[in-house]
């Protein structure tokens, strides 16, 4: 037997007729939604910004983390987890030089996203250049190491006895969110094969979170060519050209750029605001009742939020409203530009997150606070 969704949409009280515009005066909607904004949904209309809280108790309340002043040793596998679960592994790396072993994860694919810095990546497919913006997508198991040229630092995404996957385009077809011919892979070429000697290599292969150790008289990575679709992928931040409507917010959802088994990466980059005069202009109040939701900011203004700078992470557990900062909601049908200036990576996962030991040493704790009117996150006045 199929099991369906109850669909029988009801208007109760003063309501808008259709979601994130034309507001009822004086009201702040706030959506319940399950399913990650693909199930069903009501919008809830309010006197008061649903935010509006005086104190917060317990672990469910939203955390930011200044990932600037978190310790990040060279060496990958020592890289300290920021949050994980089961089927999610996000860890923040930082290096500089050249690496002198090759590293391989058993656990999973290996989504990197490098935040700062620039170099060269040589795996078992070729080299490749990497800069920042850019995901690198690493197949599991795949062999590989770095040489940067400026120093880089990554977020790791570790998509825990996983794969990654692209998502459905569906109705609006291939060539959405970007075309794959922006797809690039390593290459065989002059600096692949100069990097090939015959000095003793180590290779630290990470396994159910164990490393074990395997030593070559060589230089493994001595591949002469290579045919087949499963390779490591880069696609840069820039390439990205993303869904919008000049009538209707869309949903971060309209956003996803990779799919794993649990979880969705999701890329946020400058997009023109919306010209409907009766359309909300920031990202609605919610609920995400399945999903964490946690968000690296890259670079940029991030106009949703208050007191957030580049190289920040918030998290959001689900199961609470949230929902733009005072500063932004004071722009909610009227901004002061004509397009977003942010880039920024989101993560929604279906199964609860835990927060990494090092991680809590950089916390912002005052973050929950934030939305207050009186008061923002740094004790301003909540405006940037």
């Amino acid at each position: 037997m199929v099991a369906r969704h109850f669909h029988l949409p009801r208007h109760e009280g003063t309501a808008s007729r259709q979601a994130h515009c034309d507001l009822p005066e004086g009201s702040y909607e706030r959506e319940i939604g399950r399913d990650g904004f693909f199930g069903p949904a009501t919008q809830m209309y309010h006197r008061r910004p649903p935010t509006g809280w005086t104190t917060w108790e317990g672990l469910l309340r939203p955390r930011a983390f200044d990932l600037a002043a978190l310790a990040a040793p060279g060496a990958v596998w020592a890289a300290p987890t920021i949050l994980s679960n089961a089927g999610i592994d996000l860890r923040l790396w930082r290096f500089s030089g050249r690496m002198d072993h090759l590293v391989r994860n058993g656990d999973g694919d290996e989504l990197m996203f490098v935040h700062e810095g620039a170099g060269h990546l040589f795996c078992d497919y070729g080299h490749l250049e990497i800069r920042a913006g850019d995901y690198v997508l690493l197949p599991r198991s795949t062999m590989w190491r770095i040489e940067t040229t400026a120093p880089i630092t990554a977020l790791l995404i570790e998509a825990t006895n996983g794969t990654y996957r692209t998502p459905d385009r569906g109705l609006v077809g291939r060539h959405a969110l970007y075309d794959q011919g922006v797809l690039d892979v390593p290459t065989i070429d002059e600096a692949f094969r100069d990097q090939q000697d015959e000095r003793t290599w180590r290779v630290e292969i990470k396994r159910r979170g164990r490393i074990s150790t395997v030593t070559y008289p060589y230089n493994p990575l001595d591949a002469v060519g290579w045919q087949g679709d499963l390779c490591p992928l880069r696609l840069n931040m820039a390439d990205i050209r993303p869904l919008v409507s000049h009538r209707f917010h869309l949903p971060p959802s309209a956003h996803t750029t990779f799919v794993a088994e649990r979880f969705v990466v999701c890329s946020f980059v400058p997009r023109p605001f919306e010209t409907d005069p009766a359309a909300i202009k920031v990202p609605f109040f919610h609920n995400n009742d399945d999903y964490d939701e946690v968000i690296f900011y890259h670079a940029g203004d991030f106009f949703s939020r208050d007191g957030i700078h580049p190289g920040m992470v918030t998290f959001h557990p689900c199961g609470f409203t949230h929902g733009p900062h005072p500063g932004a909601l004071s722009r909610i049908f009227e901004q002061p530009k004509p397009m977003t200036d942010e880039y920024a990576v989101m993560i929604d996962t279906r199964d609860a997150l835990e927060i990494g030991p090092a991680v809590q040493a950089c916390e912002r704790p005052e973050y929950a606070a934030s939305w207050r009117t009186s008061e923002g996150p740094s004790g301003d006045a909540g405006e940037r």
